[in-house]
C-alpha cells in the first residue's frame, strides 16, 4: 500500500513518460494518460492500486474542468448557433441515449444472464452519447477545419454535449434508487439543483465581479490565484452539501466569472491545475481496465466497439441530414464524433459508484470506449477518403467547385496565388493590386470567402494543400506561391505538392519563428519570412531612427540582416517563459 506522497509521485512520474512518449508520435496527452493508467493498473503491472487518493485526485481533475466549461459558456454564443446547438446536438444525445436503451434492453431479452436494467442502459446511453472535445478540436485545429461547414456543426454538438453533463450528473446517482422512490428521488434532486444555482446565480451573479475587482486592486498574483481556487473549490463544496455533484458547483462558479472581465485572466491561470488534474483522472480511468478480462473477451470487445462507433456515427450523420447538411458534411460531422470522450469516463464513474452497471459490462464498454479514442486520430485523419468513397455527390460538389476555380482563373498568367486570406494575406493582396499584379487567393473559411468575394476580391474556398485545388488555381502558370498562415505542417504539405506540380515556382512561406526556417528551406521553399524576426527588425528599425541614426544606415542594417538570413538576430538568451 503505497502513501499519499508515493502514489502522486508515481502517477506524475508514469504520467511524464507516457505524454512524452504520445507526443512523439504525435497523438493526443490524453491517449498517453489512458495507456499508462492502463499499464501502472492493479489489472496490470499492479504497480498502483485503485484508492481513495486516485479517485480524490480523479475528483479535482474533474471540477477543474467543468470550471474551465463553465468559463466558455457564453449566452450570446449558444444565441448565434442555437439551431445546431439545441437541435443537432439535442437530437444527437437524445438518439445516442434512445437507441442505446433500446438495444440494451433488447440484449437483455435474448440474453437472460445478462443483469442490464433500463437505468443501467440509460447510464450507458448517457456515456456513449458523449465525445472527446480535447482529441477533436485539436486535430480539426491543425487540419484548419474548424470554420468548415462540418466544423461548425461538430462545435456546436460538443457544445451541447458539454451542457447535457450537468443533467446527467444529476439524474444517474438518482436512477440507483428504488423504483418507488425514484420519481421522488428525481424530484428533489432537481428542486434541490433548481434552489441552489439559483441562489448561487442571483447572489454570485452580483457579488463575483465586485469580489474579482476588489482582490484585483491589491495586485498580487498570489491572492488573485488564493482567491480563484477559493471561489472554484468553495462553490464545489456548496453544491456537494446540497447532495449534488462537485462538477456541478465548479462549472456554476466558472459561468460566473465568464461574466466578469477577469474571465481571460482567470482561464490561463487555472489551466495548470485543470490539466495536470484531468490528466491524473484519466490514469485513475485507465486503472479500471482489466486487460485479462479484454483479452479473454477480445472479440466481445470488437464487436461492442463496431457497434458503437458505427450505430453513434450513423445516427450523427443521419440527425445533420435532417437538419439539412449535405451528405458529405454530414458524414464528416459524424466520423469526427464516433469516439468516446472525457466525460464518457465521469458518467460511468458515476454509474458505476451507484452500482448501476455490472462489472463484466462496465469493463466491455469501459474498453471499447478507450480503443475508440485511440482510434479517433485515425478516423479522422482518412475522414475525407472515407467519405469520398461512400459520398457519391461528394466528388461532384469538389469538382463543381475546382471547376469554377479553374474557369476564374484560366485566363490569367503570371498570377500570384496566396493561399490564406486571413490578415497577412489581405493585406498582401492589396499591395499587388496597388503594383497591379493580377492574383488569386485560397482560403478555408467560408464566411470569409463569401464576404471577400461580395466585396469582388479573387479568392475561392479551396485547400492550397490539396493537389487538384493547386491545378485549379494555375499553379502551372503562375508567377509565384505565398504562404500566408504560419503553420509549419500544412505549409509542407503545400511546398511537397509544389515541388512535384511546379518545381521552378518561387514559394515565400510565412513563420512563427527561425525554428523552421532549415526544414522549411530544405522542403523547397524560396524564403521564409518569420514574423518573430521580422517584428524585431521592425521594432529596431523605428527605434534606431528615433535615436538619431541616419535613415539610409539604418535600411542598410535591415536589409544586411535579411540578405544574412536574419543571422545576426537568431541566436538569443531564452527567458523564464
Amino acid at each position: 500500500m503505497h502513501s499519499g506522497l508515493e502514489l502522486t509521485l508515481l502517477l506524475l512520474g508514469c504520467a511524464v513518460l507516457g505524454v512524452v512518449a504520445f507526443r512523439t508520435l504525435q497523438l493526443p496527452p490524453m491517449l498517453g494518460y489512458l495507456a499508462v493508467g492502463v499499464l501502472i493498473g492493479p489489472h496490470a503491472l499492479a504497480l498502483a492500486e485503485d484508492s481513495p487518493t486516485t479517485h480524490a485526485l480523479g475528483e479535482f481533475g474533474i471540477v477543474f474542468l467543468m470550471f474551465s466549461i463553465g468559463l466558455e459558456f457564453s449566452l450570446g454564443q449558444l444565441r448565434s448557433m442555437r439551431r445546431i446547438v439545441f437541435g443537432l446536438g439535442l437530437g444527437q444525445v437524445v438518439s445516442t441515449v434512445a437507441a442505446a436503451m433500446g438495444i440494451g434492453l433488447l440484449a437483455a431479452y435474448l440474453m437472460p444472464h445478462l443483469t442490464l436494467a433500463w437505468q443501467a442502459a440509460f447510464a450507458l446511453g448517457g456515456a456513449l452519447a458523449m465525445s472527446s472535445t480535447a482529441i477533436v478540436v485539436k486535430l480539426l485545429t491543425e487540419r484548419l477545419e474548424l470554420e468548415s461547414e462540418h466544423g461548425r456543426r461538430i462545435i456546436g454538438i460538443l457544445l451541447f454535449q458539454d451542457l447535457a453533463v450537468v443533467p446527467l450528473l444529476i439524474m444517474i446517482p438518482a436512477l440507483a434508487r428504488d423504483p418507488e422512490d425514484m420519481a421522488i428521488t428525481l424530484g428533489l434532486a432537481a428542486l434541490k439543483a433548481g434552489l441552489v444555482l439559483a441562489l448561487l446565480l442571483f447572489f454570485g451573479q452580483k457579488l463575483m465581479g465586485r469580489w474579482f475587482t476588489i482582490v484585483a486592486k491589491r495586485r498580487s498574483q498570489e491572492l488573485f490565484m488564493l482567491n480563484l481556487l477559493l471561489v472554484t473549490l468553495g462553490s464545489a463544496w456548496i453544491t456537494e452539501q446540497a447532495g449534488l455533484s462537485l462538477a456541478l458547483g465548479a462549472f456554476v462558479a466558472g459561468m460566473l466569472i465568464s461574466e466578469t472581465p477577469y474571465k481571460h485572466q482567470v482561464e490561463e491561470d487555472i489551466k495548470p491545475f485543470r490539466d495536470v488534474l484531468l490528466g491524473l483522472f484519466f490514469i485513475t480511468i485507465g486503472m479500471l481496465l482489466d486487460l485479462r478480462l479484454v483479452s479473454q473477451y477480445w472479440w466481445q470487445v470488437t464487436l461492442l466497439l463496431a457497434l458503437v462507433v458505427l450505430l453513434k456515427a450513423g445516427l450523427i450523420v443521419l440527425m445533420a441530414r435532417a437538419f439539412g447538411a449535405p451528405l458529405g458534411t454530414a458524414l464528416r460531422t459524424g466520423l469526427a464524433l464516433a469516439q468516446a470522450g472525457e466525460f464518457s469516463f465521469v458518467l460511468l464513474s458515476h454509474a458505476s459508484g451507484s452500482k448501476l452497471i455490472d462489472p463484466f459490462v462496465m469493463q466491455l464498454v469501459l474498453a471499447s470506449m478507450v480503443l475508440s479514442m485511440l482510434l479517433a486520430p485515425f478516423i479522422i485523419g482518412y475522414m475525407d477518403r472515407i467519405v469520398m468513397k461512400v459520398a457519391a455527390n461528394e466528388w461532384m460538389m469538389q469538382s463543381l467547385q475546382l471547376t469554377q476555380l479553374a474557369t476564374r482563373t484560366m485566363t490569367t498568367q503570371k498570377h500570384v496565388i496566396i493561399a490564406g486570406f486571413g490578415r497577412s494575406g489581405q493585406s498582401l493582396a492589396t499591395l499587388l493590386k496597388e503594383e497591379a499584379l493580377p492574383w488569386y487567393a485560397l482560403d478555408l473559411d467560408p464566411e470569409r470567402v463569401q464576404k471577400a468575394q461580395a466585396a469582388g476580391a479573387t479568392v475561392s474556398y479551396g485547400d492550397a494543400a490539396r493537389r487538384e485545388s493547386l491545378i485549379a488555381a494555375g499553379v502551372h502558370r503562375a508567377s509565384a506561391l505565398v504562404i500566408t498562415f504560419a503553420d509549419t505542417r500544412q505549409a509542407l504539405k503545400v511546398l511537397h505538392l509544389v515541388h512535384e506540380l511546379a518545381p521552378a515556382l518561387p514559394v515565400i512561406v510565412r513563420s512563427h519563428d527561425d525554428g523552421d526556417m532549415d526544414v522549411l528551406k530544405a522542403a523547397g521553399a524560396t524564403e521564409v519570412v518569420p514574423e518573430a524576426l521580422e517584428s524585431s527588425l521592425m521594432l529596431a528599425s523605428h527605434a534606431l531612427v528615433t535615436l538619431g541614426v541616419p535613415l539610409r544606415r539604418v535600411v542598410h542594417r535591415v536589409q544586411a540582416a535579411r540578405k544574412g538570413r536574419y543571422a545576426t538576430l537568431r541566436g538569443y538568451f531564452h527567458g523564464a517563459d
